[in-house]
């Protein structure tokens, strides 16, 4: 890899970096109303839910944003919309945070 290829590699990283930024101690508050399903630590509760443990901070962020926007449909979208609705974009970044520092 060249100098340009070591640059650019190093900024993407900074990059990936900067955009976790959730809390995760708040998202474990927050967590509280996903225990049901998603279970404390985000092990799901049945096959029908996804484990949320381990995931990706930034997938989870997007995913959760898409369900307050509407732009996810099937499934349990419509029940996901209602709980997230109220979710502000900090708590969905806590959320993200808490739920992608836990063990798979």
């Amino acid at each position: 890899m060249n100098k340009h290829g070591i640059l650019l590699a190093g900024l993407l990283g900074l990059s990936l970096t900067a955009q976790a930024k959730g809390d995760p101690a708040a998202g474990e508050e927050k967590a509280v109303m996903c225990v049901t399903c998603h279970g404390a630590t985000g092990k799901a509760s049945a096959p029908l839910y996804p484990n949320l443990a381990g995931q990706n901070e930034a997938y989870l962020e997007h995913a959760l944003q898409a369900y307050k926007k509407g732009e996810r449909s099937g499934g349990q979208a419509e029940i996901m919309k209602a709980y997230v609705s109220g979710l502000s974009d900090d708590d969905i970044a806590n959320l993200a945070a808490f739920y992608a520092g836990q063990k798979p």
